[in-house]
């Protein structure tokens, strides 16, 4: 920059000075501040930020007097493990350059980190606050945890100590199918990670073919706050938020708090705690179970005791049964005594009512029949031999004009149609008798080939053997003992055999010469 500047001397004219390019002086003012501010490492508080749809993202660092211009270009900006965001006081590390186009210099920020602890609590808190006014932390929306969840999912890494320490437990309390789904519990894919994997458990379809948890573990085990910022990002706390499955929180040590745990369900201390709070101890089960059953079998006896007791107090109470009966069958036998006597009376009486009626009844029959013979001899003059004549003519022009009604022709079709119904009829059951025909047949056959499975010959052709002492089965050594002979069936043919310790001694056998004897099987 020296070497640019020289003196014109005193005067108002230009003197020696040499004449510059707006360009070239930027350059050169470019290459004065980059050549001496190459590295540097900035404290201060993100001012006005800017993300535009470019991915780069702009922002100032000031102070209480004085604002930096800073740019982070995008492949910088998808690694900062926490972003920038207005009011946070962070320590920024670059390169001063310039800006040509505005007359500006601004630092080129290559690494963002909150500036301590007490930065990141205050940006926690801040985004608690803003979290926490969207409802998402209210006790409403928490679900109650299932007594004895069948699926548990957990998500962690499946290389620490923390996976380790939750199947333990769970197997000496309760053992449980338990699905793991692997995620990095640090660093930049922690959150998206973590988030991914609570949603893919609620999206897993109920009765497929990877069973769907009941209850979810999001577990890691302690460290510092910056180890377990991925458990702070919002979109976590969202992905727990949302969660159908009731999900449990156990990031960290008991001191330890992070945002999931005002989303979530449940907060565990530790894993461990988790783990128990999952599942009760199986032991303790039995012992409730084993208790319930003594009160409510004793209750049992009891109420059947009382009711039995009342029951028979009761009883002392009500009248013999053949006292009740008595006066019933004093009654029957004095009615029984009166009823032959009545009888006769009422059919004295009604005999004597039908003998006066059949006197009445006499005369207007005979009226009746000479009426019906005078009718009769009537009707006979009436019908002569014309007339009958009349009608056997008139019946038969009637009989003979139904004979021409009757066309031959639709007879043989009537005929015919009638044949092929027949015909049909006799197909139809045809078929349904050759089909009802197989059907037993094939039923048979299976009777048949299951009847031989299940009989003994089968087992014998499996290399079984079935030994008998006369009628009697033997199936233990004892009993083949007390036996002189026995008889042993395979699946080609039977064989008689002595067994050792038999009390009776078996006759010799005559072995032919130059043939040596068979010994016993046993």
């Amino acid at each position: 920059m020296d070497d640019l500047i020289e003196d014109a001397g005193p005067g108002p004219g230009p003197g020696n000075a040499p004449e510059f390019t707006v360009s070239e002086l930027s350059g050169a003012v470019k290459r004065a501040i980059e050549g001496g501010f190459s590295h540097v490492r900035v404290r201060g508080e993100v001012g006005r930020l800017s993300l535009p749809r470019s991915g780069h993202v702009y922002l100032d660092l000031k102070d209480d007097r004085s604002v930096l211009a800073s740019v982070i270009w995008k492949g910088t900006a998808a690694r900062l493990a926490h972003p920038p965001e207005e009011g946070m006081e962070v320590i920024a590390t670059g390169r001063l350059t310039t800006f040509p186009g505005q007359s500006k210099y601004q630092l080129v920020i290559e690494d963002l980190r909150p500036a301590g602890a007490g930065a990141l609590m205050a940006m926690l808190e801040k985004r608690r606050a803003i979290l926490a006014a969207e409802g998402l932390f209210d006790e409403g929306r928490k679900q109650p945890l299932p007594f004895l969840p069948e699926v548990i999912g957990v998500v962690t890494s499946p290389s620490g100590a923390v996976i380790r320490d939750i199947l333990h437990r769970l197997r000496d309390r309760f053992p449980r199918h338990v699905l793991i789904w692997p995620v990095a519990v640090q660093g930049a894919n922690c959150a998206p990670e973590v988030a991914r994997a609570i949603r893919g458990f609620n999206a897993l379809p109920e009765g497929g073919k990877i069973p769907r948890p009941d209850l979810i573990i999001v577990a890691r085990g302690g460290g510092s706050l910056e180890d377990l910022w991925g458990f702070n990002e919002e979109i976590v706390v969202r992905a727990a938020a949302e969660s159908v499955i009731p999900l449990i929180s156990a990031v960290g040590h008991e001191t330890d708090t992070t945002l999931i745990d005002f989303a979530s369900d449940y907060r565990a201390p530790t894993p461990t705690a988790a783990a128990e709070r999952a599942v009760p101890v199986r032991m303790d089960l039995l012992g409730w179970l084993r208790t319930q059953d003594g009160i409510l079998t004793r209750g049992v006896t009891q109420a059947l005791a009382r009711r039995s007791q009342r029951l028979a107090d009761l009883s002392r109470a009500l009248p013999r049964p053949d006292s009740l009966l008595d006066a019933a069958r004093q009654r029957l036998d004095l009615a029984a005594a009166g009823l032959a006597p009545a009888l006769r009376h009422r059919a004295t009486l009604a005999r004597g009512r039908l003998d006066g009626a059949g006197a009445r009844l006499s005369p207007a029959l005979d009226r009746a029949v000479a009426r019906k013979r005078l009718t009769l001899g009537q009707t006979a003059a009436r019908l002569s031999p014309v007339t009958l004549q009349g009608l056997i003519r008139q019946g038969r022009r009637d009989l003979a004009a139904l004979d021409r009604r009757l066309d031959p022709a639709r007879q043989a079709r009537s005929l015919s149609e009638a044949h092929d119904r027949l015909d049909t009829l006799s197909a139809r059951f045809a078929r349904v008798a050759q089909t009802g025909l197989a059907t037993r047949r094939d039923r048979l056959a299976a009777l048949d080939r299951l009847h031989q499975t299940l009989g003994y010959t089968e087992t014998l052709r499996r290399g079984y053997a079935v030994v008998r002492a006369g009628e009697t089965l033997v199936t233990r050594k004892g009993q083949a003992e007390g036996h002189a002979a026995l008889e042993v069936e395979f699946a080609d043919g039977k064989l008689a055999v002595t067994p050792l310790g038999a009390t009776t001694k078996p006759a010799p056998r005559t072995v032919p010469p130059g043939k040596p004897g068979q010994g016993s099987l046993f």
